[in-house]
């Protein structure tokens, strides 16, 4: 099986970041800072020069060109970069599904009502896949935010109840994500591995490595 380099949110931070090699590399989102066609374009030079066999991008809230201007931002991609959005591909027999979307978070980019409008999206995931991407962690994994004198948990509800039903089938074997950076690291429940790549930190440094995960 692939061995899955995972990263997100590196916010234009693109040539401090050391990537391991892989057979597929997968990017989460938030791989600008406000989404411009510069900083696609300088996104764009730097993945696409990597020298994974196969890239996955899916964009954030802060990829706003993304949202804006669909077409555009798609174009300025490389015809080897897959880019998801509410849609599949199979790779070497792997089913991926790959989503923007995240709970309403400030003005930013692919923002949803939290509840009905939520559960839409993610309906439209199949149950066969093997491999979900997502911008938002679901609810209670790997989504804490510290607070003052709290933790708040900011990941999206409707999504791990979707998570859960399709977990059900048995072959979901991975969930990528990222958005909360203080929630970077691996978790396993439900016989998933899920993923918080986050490459910043909180206060936007490149500080956290890339994920690397070997599926069985």
């Amino acid at each position: 099986m692939p061995r899955i380099v995972c990263i997100s949110d590196t916010h234009n931070c693109n040539d401090q970041i050391d990537v391991p090699d892989g057979d597929l590399l997968i990017h989460s989102g938030d791989a600008t800072t406000v989404g411009t066609v510069e900083q696609i374009e300088a996104f764009n030079g730097w993945f696409s020069d990597l020298p994974h066999k196969r890239k996955i991008f899916v964009a954030g809230n802060h990829d706003w060109l993304f949202e804006k201007d669909n077409h555009l931002a798609r174009c300025l991609l490389d015809p080897g970069i897959v880019y998801l959005q509410d849609s599949s591909v199979e790779i070497d027999g792997i089913k991926i599904y790959g989503s923007p979307w995240q709970p309403r978070f400030f003005n930013w980019a692919f923002n949803l009502d939290r509840g009905p409008q939520m559960a839409e999206k993610w309906a439209m995931i199949s149950n066969d896949i093997d491999i979900l991407i997502t911008h938002s962690p679901p609810n209670g994994i790997l989504d804490l935010v510290p607070r003052e004198g709290w933790d708040e948990n900011t990941g999206c509800e409707e999504l791990r109840k979707r998570v859960e039903e399709i977990a059900a089938f048995r072959r979901l074997k991975l969930h990528v994500f990222g958005h909360i950076h203080s929630g970077y690291g691996v978790h396993e429940e439900f016989g998933v591995k899920f993923v918080n790549a986050s490459t910043c930190d909180e206060h936007y440094n490149p500080t956290q490595s890339p994920i690397v995960i070997d599926l069985e």
